[in-house]
């Protein structure tokens, strides 16, 4: 009987190394960060990564700083509810900064021994570390540029951060990430910012929370720290015997039919693979988090996308074509992408009390 595929050692929940060389040269990063590029203990944005911003930015992010005469003027994409809260709170908009990175996303080796009596393949579960460092480093890059115009404006931080991501047709292997916010400085603050909203490291610091959001945040008595991100891609394989013996579908070349599939039971190889992934995008999440100093994260937002390289019809159908051989010898990859990302947050101090909720009356109806 063909044997199953053994589990594999855990791998680590460090995120993946960027060890690659941006090429860039560095004029907004902060230089006391000396952090080895190869440790993931602190967050790649955090770190001195290299920011050069292109001409065009450095024009306009001048034109926006005013002097020489002109008044500052600043652009955002807050709503005016937003604008009046982050007023209230003590801080003004000074102005929309943007990162981007296009990422060519390389090839993925896989692991295979071979299998029983030494017949075949055996595919070892793995998370497959090429795609998740892409993911992870090109975030991070685009998050990097945006501290970078932030901090050319001398803002405190970056609220309302969205992080998107672009395909393109004609590059299969290309991706662009995209992070856009509206930067903020506390009103009185000298140029190069005030320190205590700033995290350890020096940089401005990011959120994803709505200006409502970071108003009731500050409010209750706690600043944002950073968006902090967890990130994995992992890969469990499933052979053409283990499919057929849970999914009960028939296979030609025995004429046997029904078995363990024709019960409700659990894919226990599919459930590890699904919680393997999430521990590992949580951990790093909350090692960057600790990392910062912060106290907790929240607004978390989780994606996970799982998805089969074949689905049953088609696996089925493989596996009864008249030379398909041994089904021992035929696999199918079960894939599970995930990202997590959040807000690091932490205390403005130890004696705050958060004011008790008012009630509000709405006179429309």
């Amino acid at each position: 009987m063909p044997r199953k595929p053994a589990k594999p050692t855990p791998p680590s929940d460090r995120q993946p190394a960027n060890t690659a060389n941006t090429g860039n040269t560095a004029n907004t990063a902060n230089t006391a960060n000396t952090a080895n590029s190869g440790s993931q203990d602190i967050p790649l944005d955090q770190r001195s990564i290299p920011a050069e911003m292109p001409q065009g930015a450095q024009e306009r992010l001048a034109e926006m700083r005013g002097g020489d005469g002109r008044r500052p003027f600043f652009t955002s994409d807050l709503s005016v509810s937003e604008l009046a809260l982050i007023h209230e709170a003590g801080f003004e908009p000074v102005g929309m900064v943007i990162g981007s990175s296009v990422y060519h996303v390389g090839w993925q080796p896989t692991n295979a021994a071979y299998g029983g009596f030494g017949i075949g393949y055996v595919y070892q579960d793995q998370e497959l570390d090429t795609l998740t460092a892409a993911k992870y480093q090109a975030r991070e890059l685009a998050m990097s540029r945006m501290e970078a115009e932030a901090d050319a404006l001398g803002a405190d931080g970056v609220v309302g951060v969205r992080l998107t991501v672009g395909a393109f047709d004609w590059g299969a292997d290309l991706a662009e990430f995209i992070a856009v916010g509206t930067a903020v400085r506390a009103r009185g603050a000298s140029a190069g910012a005030d320190a205590s909203f700033r995290t350890k490291f020096g940089k401005p610091f990011t959120s994803d929370l709505s200006g409502q959001e970071f108003a009731t945040l500050l409010k209750a008595g706690y600043r944002p720290l950073g968006m902090e991100m967890g990130v994995s891609v992992y890969a469990a394989y499933q052979n053409g015997y283990e499919f057929q013996m849970i999914s009960g579908w028939s296979f030609g070349w025995t004429g046997m039919s029904g078995g363990l599939g024709s019960y409700n039971q659990e894919v226990g190889h599919f459930t590890d693979a699904m919680y393997a992934t999430r521990n590992l995008a949580m951990s790093r999440l909350q090692r960057e988090a600790e990392e910062l100093g912060a106290e907790g994260v929240v607004g978390m937002r989780v994606e996970v996308s799982p998805k089969l390289s074949k689905d049953d019809p088609e696996f089925w159908n493989e596996l009864n074509e008249r030379d398909a051989g041994m089904p021992a010898n035929h696999w199918r990859t079960f894939l599970v992408d995930m990202f997590a990302i959040g807000t690091a947050v932490t205390p403005l101090s130890a004696d705050h009390k958060i004011a008790p909720p008012q009630m509000v009356v709405f006179l429309d109806s």
